[in-house]
């Protein structure tokens, strides 16, 4: 797994104001949990911060707080029409000690003819050592039929990874494709509940400007 090292300051100012003078230095608010101890409130470089956080479950090796400490991503927010990193929560970890993370599904293969994917889950959620978490899970499609399907327990995993969800847990299944009638059936169903909508709303406005003369006369 990818481990990126990054430099942190001690934050000691808090609030909405204090939060928008560090983003504006283009720095990140940061708060740092675990291990039974008292969370450490810190700053760190925007831009170095936001492309660790492009690779799912990073390692990141955390200088400048007195010692070098080991952390995984544990909630990040972002602007919503900007996209920037608004701020972030880390969880502490140590090698050796195995954690809860979701790891990517990646599809590979090609459906079968006639076949369409349905992809139930985009990740998987395992328990696996803080310093070997996997990148991603490949599940190969190839040569499934319509109607066969991979659970949870299907996934290979490597060693000393273990699943964290029911086996049973569907992760994709191979669906038959909509023939050309049956979709443009489904065309004419939505443009008939959709005209139906319309003529309620219409009825409904005319029953109300109705009424609205009775009321005013009372």
């Amino acid at each position: 797994m990818s481990e990126v090292r990054i430099q942190a300051e001690p934050r000691t100012e808090f609030g909405k104001g204090a939060a928008r003078r560090i983003r504006r230095a283009d720095k990140v608010p940061v708060v740092l949990y675990g291990h039974g101890g008292e969370p450490r409130h810190l700053s760190m470089p925007g831009h170095e911060l936001m492309l660790a956080l492009k690779t799912p479950n990073v390692l990141l090796r955390i200088d400048g707080i007195g010692t070098s400490e080991l952390a995984l991503p544990k909630a990040v927010q972002r602007d919503p029409i900007k996209g920037f990193l608004e701020h972030v929560d880390l969880i502490l970890v140590r090698s050796g000690e195995k954690v809860s993370v979701e790891v990517p599904v990646k599809v590979t293969g090609d459906v079968v003819v006639d076949g369409m994917l349905d992809l139930q889950l985009n990740s998987l959620a395992v328990l696996a050592e803080a310093t070997h978490i996997p990148t991603e899970f490949e599940v190969d499609i190839q040569g499934l039929a319509i109607g066969d399907q991979v659970t949870a327990a299907d996934v290979k995993l490597p060693g000393g990874v273990e699943l964290d969800v029911d086996p049973e847990a569907l992760v994709l299944h191979i669906i038959a494709a909509p023939t050309a009638e049956e979709l443009a059936e489904g065309e004419e169903e939505e443009g008939a509940e959709a005209a139906e909508g319309e003529a309620e709303g219409a009825e409904e406005d005319a029953e109300s400007a109705a009424e609205e003369p009775a009321e005013s006369a009372g």
